[in-house]
């Protein structure tokens, strides 16, 4: 099966907002061993959406439209493909009951305009919106298969993979299932680990192992089919246990897991407590740590030094050593790690400084950043990074490739990892 994925919106075409629903549907698909050979985007208009329709006819057996499914009259989606396919749209009385009960619950006047959130493809199976009003719809016509769905990410994440995904994986396996699983690497670059274990990938049948690189980490996807959901569980352990045996060693996590996420486990599990001094990210670090739930039991606190002269009056950093070696250096990073950890009595401290761009920085280009760590009973160590990315782009690697070697650096000090 062939896919083509179609945005409809005019806010995307205006750069308004991003199309990461596009990503995550081609993510999902891939899952399934569905091809993805093209991405539409297309404003609000139905002449334009409708020519978009027949050019992705000609070349895909599944369309899938995210977003036009709303109450106002831009919202075209829906009507455009039942004028193009030659069929009706009709009330979901399902669907508009739930809308009703949301405007009483809050007491709120309903519009008439809301009504037509809830018309639907004559003849399509209903994707019930559990995080909105507008349901989804799966409609087989003419030997090709028509997804809509909602434009906002929260109602169509979880509609495509709770409702639409697993009626795909039926249709396409005739009963069978279509499991992946997810292993994530730390300390090593996609190229090194594509290398290692390139035997396994020459010889992939099923399962299938698919590499994918973001910023301070490697992925591999497991991907197996089978009758029962036991036998593919099977397949799928037999090749992690391959893959373990190569490249074990950079392994973290799994599936959902985030480095963040570890390094808040790994630090619980061992009682360790840790605090941050940051420049560049300015807090970044800390609010990554903050999204995981039970962070209170190990992030103390931080401070965010932006300046040289927070770094002296927050930290008490020596203005002599700024003066002599700059704040862009590892002897900063260093300074701030102890500094901080001292500040907050915590067993780990971590500093960020560095030039995070477009501009040099205290004499260091741009992309040049400094990580300090400071562990209790040990001298402060720190890694010197040279990015290449945007402004944020290198703010934001700064603070995963921060956990990533963190996590390192604790094993290397005997902590175990939890796997």
């Amino acid at each position: 099966m062939n896919a083509e994925i179609i945005a409809v919106g005019s806010e995307l075409l205006l750069g308004q907002i991003t199309n990461t629903n596009a990503k995550f549907i081609s993510n999902q698909l891939s899952e399934l061993g569905i091809n993805v050979f093209y991405h539409s985007v297309v404003g609000d208009n139905a002449d334009r959406l409708k020519k978009v329709i027949e050019i992705a006819e000609s070349r895909a057996d599944l369309i899938i439209f995210s977003g036009g499914l709303g109450p106002t009259k831009d919202d075209l989606t829906k009507e455009t493909i039942a004028k193009h396919l030659g069929i009706s749209l009709t009330m979901d009385s399902t669907a508009m009951q739930f809308i009703e009960d949301f405007f009483a619950k809050y007491n709120r006047p309903m519009t008439e305009n809301n009504r037509k959130q809830a018309l639907i493809l004559a003849g399509s199976d209903v994707l019930a919106n559990h995080h909105g009003m507008a349901p989804g719809m799966l409609l087989e016509k003419n030997n090709r298969t028509y997804i809509l769905l909602p434009g906002p990410p929260k109602e169509l994440e979880p509609m495509f993979q709770f409702e639409a995904k697993p009626k795909l994986a039926t249709r396409l396996n005739q009963g069978g299932v279509i499991l992946s699983h997810v292993l994530r690497f730390y300390g090593i670059g996609e190229a090194e680990l594509e290398h290692k274990i390139q035997d396994i990938l020459d010889q992939q049948s099923n399962p299938t192992v698919a590499p994918l690189a973001s910023d301070g980490e490697v992925t591999l996807r497991i991907t197996a089919k089978a009758t029962t959901e036991q036998e593919a569980r099977a397949l799928i352990h037999a090749k992690e246990q391959e893959i373990q045996s190569v490249v074990g060693e950079f392994h973290y996590g799994n599936n959902d897991d985030s480095l963040a996420s570890k390094i808040v486990e790994m630090l619980l599990h061992h009682k360790l407590t840790i605090s941050a001094a940051e420049s560049l990210t300015a807090g970044l670090f800390q609010s990554e740590l903050a999204e995981i739930s039970g962070v209170s039991g190990t992030l103390v606190g931080g401070v965010v030094t932006y300046t040289e002269n927070a770094k002296i009056q927050q930290l008490g950093i020596e203005k002599s050593l700024l003066d002599q070696y700059g704040i862009v250096s590892s002897e900063c990073a260093a300074a701030m790690a102890l500094k901080v950890r001292e500040k907050f009595g915590t067993d780990i401290g971590v500093g960020l400084t560095g030039a995070a761009g477009p501009e040099p920085h205290d004499g260091q280009p741009a992309g040049t950043i400094w990580i300090g760590f400071s562990i209790k009973g040990y001298e402060p160590i720190t890694r010197k990074l040279q990015l290449s990315g945007m402004r944020n782009t290198n703010r934001i690697r700064a603070v995963k490739l921060a956990c990533s070697y963190l996590m390192r650096l604790l094993v290397e000090k005997g902590y175990e990892k939890i796997n």
